[in-house]
């Protein structure tokens, strides 16, 4: 019988040979991420972010529904709107594709690399840096914890690129103290 862990592993596994099939620049984004990088935890979806720019987004959302079923009733327009692409496996494992295209975006999918999570499996998630960028821009308690958790498990982390990355989308959440709770994790 397989794990959660194993069927999540299968299932970025066929995430991972859809990008590739479709020639999608692509990269892992959520929990993979997090296991790689910081503390493993549960999870029990899958994050992916699939370079769109602006005026792709249809190709993208079309090249993966030819891979995988929609999670909603009008997936598609849904992730026009919103960009976000709500898939499943044909195991039922779900996928929030996000569309991406900012420059920042751009950048992580140039410093993305594979890992092998285990034998015959080959990821390719986001670094550890873009990582805590983004878990830093979203926020959230959970979010906060895997920064923690990188922090403690990268030692040679480059936070001159974080540093430089992260002031202009802490602008974008004037509510949140972005920065602050950033350096209280740094230490």
């Amino acid at each position: 019988m397989l794990t959660v862990v194993d069927d999540l592993f299968t299932a970025a596994s066929e995430v991972e040979a859809a990008c590739r099939a479709e020639r999608l620049t692509h990269c892992f984004i959520g929990g993979i991420a997090v296991i790689r990088w910081g503390i493993p935890r549960v999870t029990r979806d899958l994050d992916v972010s699939v370079m769109a720019g602006f005026g792709g987004e249809r190709a993208i959302v079309t090249a993966l529904m030819r891979h995988f079923a929609e999670r909603i009733a009008g997936a598609a327009g849904f992730a026009e709107a919103n960009r976000v692409l709500l898939l499943k496996t044909a195991g039922g494992i779900e996928i929030d594709a996000s569309l991406a295209a900012l420059p920042f975006e751009e950048e992580m999918f140039r410093r993305a690399s594979t890992f092998a999570p285990v034998a015959g499996v080959s990821l390719t998630t986001c670094s550890a840096e873009d990582l805590i960028v983004m878990k830093a821009f979203a926020a959230r308690p959970r979010d906060w914890s895997d920064v923690e958790g990188v922090i403690k498990r990268q030692a040679g982390l480059d936070w001159t690129y974080v540093d430089a990355m992260i002031p202009p989308l802490a602008e974008l959440k004037p509510e949140v103290d972005v920065l602050g709770t950033l350096a209280r994790l740094r230490g």
